[in-house]
């Protein structure tokens, strides 16, 4: 059965802990899009046309991941590119109760996609776009965190 899945997320910046779930997800499913979304609701560091480069750059060597972004509901997308899986990360336990509810009102929104929880490896369950911009911007060293092309993209952002 060939079963094509989305990665949605803000992706502010990319990091290596969303690479870590990627390819675990390439391994289950056929074809993974990486959906950048434009999320006018939160005030991303990266332009969306940053954040599409970045995880280009970043997911370029996986055959069967493809980038792109998107605005409005994660279902339509998925409903209109064929795709019938939404996978989402789960770190700790912190962020079960807010993936959980996203599932459960994509749920209500459509029947005909469903949402599937990966963990990513240990080293990086601690890892978040967030974490990654605030030691950036405080000067910090991010490179265990993030791919040398983002660590330049912060730096660029951020001063050095």
């Amino acid at each position: 059965m060939n079963v094509a899945a989305m990665y949605p997320g803000t992706f502010d910046p990319v990091t290596l802990g969303h690479e870590d779930l990627l390819h675990r997800a390439a391994v289950l499913f056929d074809r993974v899009v990486v959906a950048v979304a434009a999320n006018p609701g939160k005030s991303p560091v990266f332009s969306l046309e940053e954040r599409l480069e970045l995880a280009g750059e970043a997911f370029r060597d996986m055959p069967s991941v493809t980038v792109t972004g998107y605005e409005g509901l994660t279902v339509d997308f998925a409903r209109s590119h064929g795709l019938r899986v939404i996978i989402r990360g789960l770190r700790a336990v912190s962020d079960f109760e807010h993936e959980f509810q996203l599932a459960a009102t994509n749920r209500q929104l459509t029947e005909d996609v469903e949402t599937v929880f990966l963990t990513p490896t240990e080293k990086y369950t601690f890892v978040s776009s967030s974490l990654v911009r605030e030691v950036a911007q405080l000067g910090g060293d991010v490179s265990a965190f993030v791919r040398p092309h983002v660590v330049e993209a912060l730096r660029k952002k951020f001063g050095d």
